[in-house]
């Protein structure tokens, strides 16, 4: 959720703080802030609004000026999005910024009530800058220890000590933080992408770690004192992408990528023609004994997952149950020893998904993790890791993640399909090369942006609207809709086509848009049926299909046609003007595509 960032070394704290903030603003943009040292104080900036409110004040007060401090860009758990409740928090003595949530701040809170503190802010996180400085006797280390001991819930922190002008420390819990290590100089950090163009280099901070940041030495320590020694990692990610490179916004940009992203994907696993999953260890013989298979994940990562069903289903013969990972972990699920759980996120920090892995490895079941971003908790934490190569996605609505998501699951699922005995190895290998030349077919696809933007601006009036579809086309109109909802702000929602007159269509009035999918060639003549009757009761109809679908001219009012490949591996392109669409309604709304009201990039509380 929200992002924290720390320097320390020669360049002024300041200017790299606000930078490396710029990068993480996706996280949260209800405020920002920074502390630096300045003349052996903590001076503390800090503004409600979005980044560029910061910018504006430090024109007023002019910026800190020192060498080292914390930053943060918030998105509000506690307390409303306001100048008193934005990060850093603290006093004279002890400033911090924070990511998560302190289950139990309410009790630590009344104790230093009575304790004589005051606070001024609503949020859990002045709680515990408040625990630090009623703790601290002059050794951080011992400080943060102690409080770390206290506090639940999850955080990644970002601590400032005024007796100790030239360093910063860091702990976390459940959410991510990084070290980043450059020459001469370090940093902590939410994500890598902060910090691309300063470093490549950096380490994974651990549950239960305390690392001091210097500007020429790193220590972390266990909560026992003892020095931890890691390994120094190195991001593969390059500077250009994490940036815009001359698109108006990321998400347009991240769409243009999905080609290269599903080759760079699919092309490390092909073996001889065949799918091979032994990075991970994960063998024919292991998949051909496995009873169930759940699959876990939230928003975008489930819709793939729904694609995941529907091909391993038809494919393998295996029964596939889909959870949001919300529900999953409070259910009381029947997994057993013999079942694989997937689980789909592509921060690999998402907290309904942790905790489903968790719950899921209690029960005995195997885990196999698809995440995007190398040494994730979940990366970390499942039994398999496959991860996707999509590169940082900036932009809060995801796309080319989803992409190389889909992907994946059609890797599993034809190798699971062999290994079970359902299809011979010459029927496996021709969906996998159709699959590996799918990057060509997404290239030809994008032509279809002038058709999308042409409808974006016939819908982008519209109050609500519906998305229909069925089978493989049913998931892809669910992601559809969520697209458009989350970046549109329009009410969308997403049926089955067959479900239209079980109480749905009654929604249907004069000139509302709805956004029918029709790729799957067996199913084709119901859902345009079913098209028919929204039609006749006076619907705008957009017909997203493939360019060899003849349909009667009055079917639909538009018509997005995208090229032809094997009805199974249709969703790998539909979902593209799918996502053009609902950004260049956003566009035309005038709304921020990158930044949604409301929203963020990983969420990483409950």
């Amino acid at each position: 959720m929200c992002g924290i960032v720390s320097y320390c070394g020669p360049r002024d704290a300041a200017d790299v703080l606000l930078d490396t903030l710029g990068k993480l603003e996706y996280r949260g943009y209800d405020s920002a802030g920074i502390a630096v040292f300045e003349n052996n104080k903590i001076r503390v900036e800090k503004s409600q609004g979005k980044l560029t409110c910061l910018l504006e004040k430090l024109k007023t007060d002019g910026k800190p000026i020192g060498h080292c401090g914390i930053g943060h860009t918030r998105w509000a758990t506690h307390g409303e999005p306001s100048d008193i409740n934005s990060h850093p928090h603290g006093n004279k003595r002890v400033s911090i910024v924070h990511n998560g949530i302190i289950e139990n701040y309410k009790p630590i809170k009344e104790f230093l009530l009575g304790q004589g503190y005051s606070f001024e802010s609503q949020t859990d996180t002045e709680t515990v800058a408040k625990l630090l400085d009623y703790y601290y006797e002059g050794s951080p280390f011992d400080t943060i220890t102690r409080v770390l001991g206290e506090i639940e819930g999850s955080y990644a922190l970002g601590i400032m000590f005024r007796d100790f002008p030239d360093r910063v420390f860091a702990a976390r819990k459940e959410c991510p933080l990084i070290i980043g290590v450059g020459e001469g100089e370090n940093f902590i950090a939410s994500d890598m992408s902060a910090i691309l163009q300063y470093t490549r280099n950096y380490y994974l901070l651990d549950v239960d770690e305390i690392a001091c940041i210097e500007k020429d030495k790193i220590t972390i320590k266990d909560i026992h004192g003892n020095v931890v020694n890691k390994e120094l990692q190195t991001a593969t990610w390059d500077v250009d992408a994490a940036q815009k490179g001359g698109f108006e916004h990321f998400m347009l940009k991240e769409i243009y990528e999905q080609p290269t992203a599903v080759k760079t994907t699919i092309t490390p696993r092909i073996t001889e023609g065949m799918p091979d999953f032994g990075e991970c260890g994960l063998t024919d013989e292991k998949l051909a004994a496995y009873r169930k298979i759940f699959i876990v994940a939230c928003g975008t990562a489930m819709h793939a997952g729904m694609v995941g069903k529907y091909v391993i289903e038809k494919l393998a013969r295996t029964e596939v149950t889909v959870d949001i990972a919300s529900e999953f972990r409070y259910r009381d699920p029947l997994v057993s020893d013999d079942d694989l759980v997937i689980l789909i996120s592509q921060s690999g920090e998402t907290a309904d998904t942790k905790e489903a892995l968790r719950i899921s490895k209690e029960l005995g079941a195997d885990t196999l993790a698809f995440v995007n971003v190398k040494g994730s908790s979940i990366a970390r934490e499942a039994d398999m890791v496959m991860y996707t190569h999509a590169g940082p996605e900036i932009s809060v609505a995801s796309t080319k993640a989803f992409s190389v998501q889909i992907a994946m699951m059609y890797m599993l699922a034809f190798k699971l399909a062999y290994a079970k005995g359902k299809i011979d190895r010459e029927t496996c290998a021709a969906y996998i090369k159709e699959l590996e030349n799918i990057s060509e077919a997404l290239e030809k696809t994008l032509e279809c942006k002038d058709t999308c933007q042409f409808v974006a601006s016939k819908i982008m009036n519209a109050d609500s609207l519906l998305y229909i579809g069925r089978g493989l086309d049913y998931a892809l109109s669910m992601e559809g809709s969520l697209k458009l909802k989350e970046i549109s702000y329009i009410h969308s929602e997403s049926y089955a086509a067959g479900e239209l007159k079980h109480g749905t269509i009654s929604l249907i009035t004069e000139q509302m848009p709805v956004i029918a999918v029709v790729t799957q060639h067996d199913l084709m003549e119901k859902t345009v049926s079913n098209i028919k009757e929204v039609k006749a009761r006076g619907a705008k109809v957009v017909l997203v299909c493939a360019q060899d679908v003849e349909v009667e001219a009055e079917t639909a009012d538009y018509i997005v046609r995208i090229p032809m490949v094997s009805d199974i591996l249709m969703p790998m392109l539909t979902v593209i003007p799918l996502q053009l669409i609902a950004y260049y309604t956003s566009v035309l709304r005038g709304n921020d595509v990158d930044q949604p009201r409301n929203l963020a990039k990983s969420v990483t509380v409950e």
